[in-house]
């Protein structure tokens, strides 16, 4: 069968790339061809259509400034689906732009699979309704996210988070140590993880306050976890007269060898959960932007951490309250002998708890195949 894949932003190129796998071992005559990152291409043997770096924008404002680019972007995708006739269309999370993507499949009467719904639990709730009539299944990964659309009568699929497998995968990767040095440096000082986000708008507003902490905690070794999808003179632009270093392509690596983290909103705060590296969650965007979703938003929290967890594991400084005061006393909080440190851990194992077992790729793909198939999963 033809599949087509959208992903929109960093961690959707990685389950998406991990689907692709778990695809070709489901269905051995499988063909792709795909929207996303590094992940995405090497998984389908090249079959990458655009890269996300190119089709990106974060916040209400920014994606007005580049509308007319991404009009363009969902026109030449309708037409390249168009052409290369798909038995599926499988969209992954980026709900603004494959929402659109969703109800023109539908006209054409392909089959659309959506894999890591958009988070319509937290705002714009209207959009279930348009979600129903458009998607034939979804496939959600938060534990709390299948009793949340049964209330509009929806009854979703949810095998569990696919982060587990890829943090498994790379700590056995990690318990080498020749693999560790080989990837890493090791540094003589205890190690804080930086990770400001995959979006040039969240390096430039969030990393500067982050790199300021190495002046207060010079016990610590401070390390960014730069992306390659962003060029590296923008980290050095930020980094320039502090001895925080940046390495690319290991974020993983990274926590596995991390005290602490200051980390964007995102899947990120997960992923740092994941490898019981307490973290203080940090976020600053576009104000316009901001007030907007403020008025939008309908749960307490950013991170998913907390929204996992239903209560504040972990400390979430946004917009006003990202200062240079707050941030320091919530990064000693959760160093060795913070007041903090231990409770967040202890919640951390809860929360591993939560998400189910490993192998979520391989169930989603024997599903999907299954449904294409006529077959229950």
């Amino acid at each position: 069968m033809k599949y087509y894949l959208i992903a929109g932003e960093a961690s959707g190129d990685l389950h998406g790339g991990n689907l692709i796998k778990a695809l070709k071992n489901a269905d051995v005559n499988a063909q792709f061809r795909c929207w996303g990152g590094e992940h995405m291409q090497q998984a389908s043997g090249n079959e990458l259509v655009k890269h996300y770096k190119d089709t990106a924008f974060m916040g209400l404002v920014e994606v007005l400034r580049h509308l007319r680019a991404i009009l363009k972007n969902i026109s030449f995708c309708k037409a390249d689906i168009a052409q290369f006739k798909p038995d599926v269309v499988i969209l992954i999370d980026y709900p603004g732009f494959n929402l659109r993507i969703a109800k023109y499949v539908r006209k054409l009467g392909i089959k659309v699979f959506y894999y890591i719904s958009p988070q319509v639990w937290a705002w714009h709730q209207s959009r279930v309704k348009f979600m129903k009539k458009n998607i034939d299944e979804l496939f959600v990964i938060l534990p709390f996210e299948p009793a949340f659309f049964s209330k509009f009568g929806w009854t979703v699929l949810y095998f569990g988070h696919p982060l587990l497998d890829e943090i498994d995968k790379e700590k056995k990767i990690s318990d080498s140590m020749d693999t560790m040095q080989t990837l890493l440096p090791r540094w003589s000082k205890p190690v804080i993880a930086l990770l400001p986000g995959s979006r040039r708008q969240e390096v430039t507003r969030i990393l500067p306050l982050m790199v300021k902490m190495a002046a207060k905690f010079t016990q610590y070794q401070f390390v960014v976890a730069g992306v390659n999808s962003l060029p590296p003179q923008l980290y050095e632009s930020v980094t320039a007269g502090s001895d925080v270093q940046v390495v690319f392509g290991h974020t993983r690596h990274l926590l596995g060898q991390a005290t602490a983290a200051l980390v964007a909103s995102g899947t990120a705060t997960l992923e740092t959960a994941l490898y019981n590296v307490p973290q203080v969650v940090c976020y600053r965007a576009n104000p316009l932007s901001v007030a907007i979703a403020r008025r939008l938003v309908k749960v307490p929290y950013i991170s998913l951490v907390n929204l996992i967890a239903q209560k504040e594991v972990v400390t979430e400084l946004i917009q006003q309250n990202f200062t240079e005061t707050r941030l320091q006393k919530a990064l000693a909080g959760i160093l060795p002998n913070g007041a903090e440190r231990q409770k967040m851990l202890e919640a951390y194992g809860q929360l591993r708890t939560n998400l189910g077992s490993s192998g979520v790729s391989n169930k989603v793909a024997q599903a999907m195949v299954a449904l294409l198939k006529g077959q229950q999963p």
